[in-house]
């Protein structure tokens, strides 16, 4: 009977698998896209442009099926608000800011460790259970995410002499990640992920628009000097690297968890090689496949049911 019970629980998140794959493997290519911009536009004009786009994306869905805004309490407003701040505002202003003084490869090295700010902050605050298989992934999943970086780009390590701002920031987004994570648990279960990711996005906008505006950022005249491939980076972050990604990841946490979530994120490194081989014949080297094999083996531990006869001991 457990044996049923184990095969019908692998079976049924499976969907839940692939769409966080899937996400995971969207928010790869958002580095190279935010990277992109980072020589035509402002750090805070960049994020403001982007959840704009995110912000009409998830009301034009809502519109179109009919699906009414939901009528959060007080305390869920606060919590809405938090999450506005940490996963939209604070998170992309370290992500732009951050890729001003680090490449692409570097910034996706350091966000390799959301796995484990995720396990441990759940062990920490919300006493999640973490097994030795879940350590053991989620290490693998950051030696094999690093390994398949710095195998990428050898030279990622040779820092500048201001690279320590820019690891600091996307050091910022690991933290406002793992806040945005965590601090979704009750909203998720009762307004849902649309509802949670839309206010929180609409909340985290205003923020970001309203910073711009008293900063005097927006400018018409940069906008018209954007090329066409500025702003296909720029819908790409907005609309599938925000909107749809941002739904489809607190629908995992929803169903599966932070941590078992977060790990896939270690996905992300390993998503950028494949498309380069693939789009633009980068050769893959060994390293590349060693690291790829332990993002995969880690992912598998860290999502893998407790065997029957150890559930026996436990129980």
């Amino acid at each position: 009977m457990r044996d049923l019970e184990q095969t019908h629980t692998n079976v049924s998140n499976r969907p839940v698998y692939l769409t966080l794959a899937a996400v995971t493997m969207i928010w790869g290519g958002t580095f190279v896209a935010g990277r992109l911009l980072a020589g035509s536009l402002s750090p805070l004009f960049a994020a403001s442009l982007r959840f704009l786009l995110a912000s009409a994306a998830l009301l034009g869905f809502l519109g179109l099926s009919r699906i009414a805004l939901a009528r959060p309490t007080f305390r869920q407003w606060l919590q809405l608000t938090l999450l506005g701040f940490f996963g939209i505002f604070f998170y992309n202003l370290c992500f732009f800011y951050g890729l001003q003084y680090i490449n692409a490869s570097r910034a996706s090295l350091i966000v390799a460790l959301n796995p484990a700010v995720i396990g441990l902050a759940s062990w920490l605050l919300f006493k999640e259970r973490l097994g030795r298989m879940k350590v053991a992934g989620i290490a693998l999943c950051i030696a094999g995410a690093g390994l398949v970086i710095v195998s990428r780009n050898p030279q990622l390590l040779a820092a500048t002499p201001e690279a320590w701002i820019g690891d600091l920031a996307i050091f910022g987004c690991v933290l406002g990640w793992g806040v945005y994570s965590l601090c979704s648990r009750g909203l998720n279960q009762s307004l849902g992920p649309l509802q949670t990711v839309t206010f929180s996005v609409l909340i985290g906008t205003l923020m970001l628009c309203t910073l711009a505006a008293l900063r005097d950022e927006p400018s018409w005249a940069v906008l018209s000097d954007l090329g066409a491939p500025q702003w296909l980076s720029l819908i790409y972050l907005g609309v599938f690297g925000s909107a749809l990604a941002y739904i489809g990841y607190y629908d995992g946490i929803r169903k599966i968890g932070a941590t078992r979530s977060g790990v896939f994120i270690a996905l992300n490194p390993l998503t950028a090689v494949v498309l380069g081989a693939l789009l633009l014949g980068e050769q893959l080297t060994m390293s590349m496949y060693l690291g790829g094999g332990a993002v995969l083996v880690g992912i598998y531990l860290c999502n893998k049911p407790l065997a029957p006869a150890r559930k026996r001991r436990i129980l």
